[in-house]
């Protein structure tokens, strides 16, 4: 029998709600990964993808796999056994830097701070000069799992200073807050089409500097991996009309793609980034109506990802779950140390919207009136309606 999935609102940490215009894009006649009309594609897709990431980095294209492919595509083609990488942690996604840091056959030292705070510049510095001979440091710009945005001009700069590469994870970063890889000085970077684009699961966009580039070319060791290996994908998704047969390109995934840069397009990068603030803000007003916290800073916050702490005496499984049953609403739990302590809302792409952030808030406050919590009715979407009419 054929699988029909409830309708549902995507509000956790990813996947987000995916635009109606993209869904109509995947539907679309297939055509051929080497399609004269599909390479046209591909090259706009390019484009467009240089748009987002704010780059000229010719080496631009999307991975035919989800950011978790992206972030090792980018391990595996810049780090070579015996190198020495620093990675700060402040989450989850820090923690997978240093797995592949290590399968890569290279030494992972680590810049850790609490999860739920961003990374310390400071910290990094010493480090840093405590290890000149480190090649890269790799970060998390946006960590999904905790909601902090850290401070990726100031980390680029300081590796650009100290002659290291520069590995940024953006998986939740990119059309939610500013992603700007040529003005920071970014050597690698990868996202997830997912979150903030608000595409389906399953593609990667990344980005290399032509210092990357070069380092790729003139590697002594092999990649170790042939099907993330960047000198044989850029034979597929280099310029020219020319292409070397390299993989069967997900086609009509990237339709999807495409359609969901050319809406990001259409928006603005500067809108997007304003239209998650505007929602997030909203969203904070309504829960702190309800008495409910968010665990970051004011100023190293992501507004497409709100980590918010879990009352004392609130069963955070049972909320979560009368969200999904009696409201068709997803949000996300804590990962790791942040387990069973927050929830994680997102507002991301075609997620972060008005109606959503209503939906949420009178979810919320009939979830939390169920286990006994003293709250006023309506205060939540008062509260956010007073800030959207502002």
């Amino acid at each position: 029998m054929s699988f029909h999935p409830p309708e549902r609102t995507l509000m956790g940490p990813g996947p987000s709600d995916v635009n109606p215009r993209i869904t109509e894009a995947l539907a679309r006649p297939t055509i051929g990964h080497l399609d004269p009309e599909f390479i046209r594609l591909m090259d706009e897709t390019r484009d467009l993808l240089q748009y987002a990431f704010q780059t000229e980095n010719k080496l631009t294209l999307p991975i035919s796999a989800p950011g978790s492919a992206g972030m090792e595509a980018c391990f595996v083609n810049l780090i070579e056994p015996g190198d020495t990488v620093i990675v700060c942690q402040n989450g989850v996604f820090g923690g997978r830097m240093k797995e592949n840091v290590e399968r890569c056959g290279a030494t992972a030292v680590m810049v850790e701070d609490d999860w739920g705070t961003t990374i310390d510049v400071d910290k990094l510095a010493s480090t840093i000069s405590e290890n000149p001979q480190a090649k890269a440091i790799a970060f998390v710009h946006a960590e999904t799992s905790t909601g902090v945005k850290s401070d990726a001009k100031t980390i680029c700069r300081l590796a650009n200073q100290a002659g290291m590469l520069s590995i940024m994870d953006t998986v939740t970063g990119l059309a939610g807050i500013d992603v700007s890889i040529d003005d920071w000085g970014v050597d690698a970077a990868y996202s997830g089409t997912q979150k903030c684009l608000s595409c389906v699961p399953g593609i990667s966009p990344v980005t290399f500097s032509q210092r990357a580039q070069e380092l790729i070319q003139n590697r002594s060791s092999k990649v170790q991996s042939w099907f993330l290996d960047m000198n044989l994908i850029m034979g597929y998704w280099g310029e020219g009309t020319q292409r070397a047969y390299h993989h069967t390109a997900p086609v009509n995934a990237i339709y999807a793609l495409h359609e969901a840069l050319t809406i990001l397009q259409t928006e603005g990068l500067e809108n997007s980034w304003a239209r998650h603030q505007r929602n997030h803000n909203a969203l904070k007003a309504g829960l702190e109506a309800m008495n409910l916290k968010l665990i970051v800073a004011e100023n190293d916050r992501l507004p497409q990802l709100n980590a918010v702490a879990v009352p004392d005496g609130i069963d955070e499984a049972q909320v979560r779950s009368d969200l999904l049953n009696q409201f068709s609403l997803e949000i996300g739990a804590g990962l790791g140390a942040l387990a069973g302590k927050v929830w994680r809302i997102g507002l991301m792409g075609y997620s972060s919207n008005p109606t959503n952030v209503r939906l949420c808030l009178q979810a919320f406050e009939s979830a939390l009136i169920a286990q006994g919590a003293k709250l006023p009715l309506g205060d939540a979407i008062a509260a956010a309606n007073a800030l959207y009419a502002a």
